[in-house]
């Protein structure tokens, strides 16, 4: 079933750079880079804004600003010129950040939210944009982690999935999203 957005929605993606990406093996890398991929051809298209944020370790940190682990993976298609790039500091995208500021002032109702990981900064920022009001979109099939010495990645996505389906989120494939 295709389901298309109702309210003025932003595409948030999140963390998706070279440390986090390679950083271990991240369940279903490829495809989930190709479904971000995906999302932010569509989001493009439709003239959706997209925000785009990187997680920023402190100095000496394996992702401090500026370092090789610290850029955007090679291969997203994130456009430097349109899209609106900033750094994170803490899990919420919100804390420390002025994305509220920019969204409210740009109308954004609606939050589809895609990238990594799923059970620290996409949980986070699922409930945070919810309980700030916004409707959000989790693109069941854009967003992964690592393996856990307690559980697969497969596991903790599909617990996720579930966990903030309803209350915080709607689920949605790349496939059914249409902005």
């Amino acid at each position: 079933m295709e389901q298309q957005s109702y309210a003025s929605p932003a595409l948030l993606v999140i963390d998706v750079q070279v440390g986090l990406l390679q950083s271990g093996t991240i369940h279903a890398a490829e495809q989930v880079l190709a479904n971000i991929n995906t999302l932010l051809a569509k989001a493009h298209a439709a003239g959706v804004p997209v925000f785009a944020v990187r997680h920023t370790g402190q100095q000496g940190s394996p992702i401090e600003a500026g370092s090789a682990n610290w850029q955007f993976m090679p291969g997203l298609k994130i456009d430097m010129e349109r899209d609106t790039v900033f750094e994170k500091t803490r899990p919420s995208c919100f804390e420390g950040t002025d994305l509220l500021q920019q969204l409210r002032t740009k109308g954004i109702q609606e939050l589809i939210i895609a990238g990594l990981k799923t059970q620290y900064c996409i949980d986070t920022n699922c409930r945070a944009a919810s309980e700030l009001g916004f409707k959000v979109i989790l693109v069941e099939d854009a967003h992964s982690c690592n393996d856990t010495a307690l559980l697969p990645a497969s596991t903790i996505i599909a617990h996720h999935n579930m966990t903030l389906n309803g209350l915080f989120a709607s689920l949605l494939k790349t496939e059914e999203l249409l902005f």
